[in-house]
């Protein structure tokens, strides 16, 4: 894996990932950014949620489970003293399908949390990392 962070100005800054996708960060108006993107920080945990997010959708699909929706929420605090590092996060996740059971959901959140999200346990070796979840049958809107 490849990836290319240059500068562009103030505290902006372009990463170009190894399969040709750019993304902008920047920094706090504070820090001598531009508020004109997310932060970096925002971003190592906007890619833990899609992490396991797409985990838990392709469990459940190969399971045959009928998932039509998985929204990841998460909140996360940092240590007040550099390297403030995360040291709590919580994902909550809302999953919706057609009779979708509470059973597979929460198998395929552990499996997602203790297995296979790369980005979400390396991040629980900083952090208290906490898991909750809803399901929203969408049966009777059909």
């Amino acid at each position: 894996m490849e990836c290319n962070v240059k500068w562009i100005a103030n505290m902006g800054f372009i990463a170009e990932t190894g399969s040709g996708h750019t993304v902008t960060m920047d920094g706090a108006p504070e820090a001598g950014g531009r508020n004109l993107a997310p932060r970096p920080m925002e971003m190592m945990l906007a890619g833990a949620g899609g992490c396991t997010a797409y985990d838990v959708v392709l469990i459940l699909q190969r399971g045959r489970h009928a998932v039509s929706d998985c929204e990841v929420k998460m909140t996360a605090e940092r240590a007040d003293t550099d390297p403030k590092v995360f040291t709590r996060i919580h994902y909550h996740y809302v999953v919706k399908g057609a009779g979708l059971k509470e059973s597979a959901v929460e198998r395929a959140v552990t499996l997602s949390s203790e297995k296979y999200c790369s980005a979400s346990i390396m991040l629980g070796k900083t952090a208290a990392v906490s898991h909750s979840f809803e399901v929203v049958d969408t049966s009777a809107a059909a």
